[in-house]
């Protein structure tokens, strides 16, 4: 999908192009199950693209098993691949991480990364996004 037209699609429209478990997460700010997502446990190499519209997030180098049951990533492939805001729901202050062009909810960052890759991890929902391989 085009990015410029990700910007301009309504909820009807997000319905039609996700599946429900997708829109679930990418549009209302939902989770999947820890370890159950497609992505926890892929050690292939490539990029991690927003499922919502193909805008890349991650790439698999900087990908690791934080033990927490999704995929976890020190670094976005750019700082203007994502939005952070606060999030204050559910009894909780987390950082979400949101995919810059289409504002889909990818899921949180924390401060309890890797110290050498710089203390932060980024947990990800491995609904919201799909992979291309790369070699």
């Amino acid at each position: 999908m085009e990015n410029d037209a990700a910007k301009k699609l309504s909820e009807e429209d997000w319905k039609s192009k996700l599946d429900p478990d997708a829109y679930r997460v990418l549009r209302e700010k939902g989770t999947e199950r820890a370890f159950s997502g497609e992505y926890y446990l892929n050690k292939a190499t490539g990029i991690y693209e927003c499922r919502g519209c193909g805008n890349e997030i991650f790439h698999s180098r900087d990908k690791y098993d934080s033990g927490c049951g999704w995929p976890s990533f020190t670094h976005p492939v750019s700082k203007d691949a994502i939005t952070v805001t606060m999030d204050y729901s559910h009894g909780m202050v987390r950082e979400e991480i949101c995919c810059a062009v289409c504002g889909g909810h990818l899921g949180h960052r924390f401060p309890d990364g890797p110290s050498d890759k710089g203390g932060t991890r980024y947990c990800i929902n491995s609904i919201s996004m799909d992979f291309k391989e790369k070699t």
